[in-house]
């Protein structure tokens, strides 16, 4: 498939000037984090003036974690998100309702890998144990069991997302704490020898489509 289909996330954004400047370099999907645990914490206020400044052509990913589907639901709303990102043990009824009303990244670990099967409405996404650790995965040891057309995510950055493209060859990456002067801030520079790297490398490597966009 052509490498035009690799999409690329900027997460961890809690501020209008970083989903701006994102949506500039070429970003495809910005990741608004709601999980109360997070260093990067965004209010619903300022992720709904996010998603009405970017509008419909970047997508507004929410970020959540053992939440409610209830408040899920409702901050989806509330916040004018385009897509949901689920972390933590959830039920197959949470998930298969959720995707009923957003497209959902759902976050494994490598462990759950093997028991993966494909879900309407759903996009598996890989992520480190730690996220936000900025430790990336070994990806020569998830390759086998890597799903055609999954995201990845964990300890990307300008410097190893090539490598990552190469060895598991995603349809989407996702990258957080390697692109910011502190957690919720993000290095405009890093940003961009981000997004530049990765869509270099794509030219250069045929990658499938995601098993679906959230946008």
């Amino acid at each position: 498939m052509p490498a035009a289909h690799l999409r690329v996330k900027i997460c961890g954004i809690t501020n209008l000037p970083d989903a701006l400047m994102s949506a500039e370099a070429g970003a495809d999907a910005v990741g608004l984090i709601f999980a109360p645990v997070s260093k990067r914490l965004v209010s619903v206020a300022i992720a709904r003036t996010i998603s009405l400044a970017l509008g419909p052509a970047v997508g507004r990913v929410g970020v959540f974690l053992d939440q409610p589907l209830s408040e899920v639901l409702q901050t989806a709303q509330r916040a004018r998100l385009s897509a949901v990102q689920i972390h933590g043990p959830l039920s197959s009824l949470y998930l298969e309702t959720l995707a009923r009303y957003y497209p959902v990244l759902r976050v494994l670990r490598p462990a759950d890998l093997p028991d993966w099967t494909a879900r309407l409405g759903q996009t598996p996404m890989l992520d480190a144990p730690l996220p936000g650790s900025g430790q990336p995965l070994d990806w020569s040891a998830v390759a086998p069991s890597f799903p055609a057309g999954a995201w990845l995510a964990g300890g990307l950055g300008p410097e190893n997302v090539v490598e990552a493209l190469r060895t598991l060859r995603p349809g989407g990456v996702d990258a957080v704490s390697r692109l910011e002067l502190r957690p919720g801030l993000k290095d405009p520079q890093r940003v961009r020898a981000f997004i530049r790297a990765a869509r270099a490398a794509a030219e250069q490597i045929e990658l499938p489509i995601p098993v679906s966009y959230p946008q």
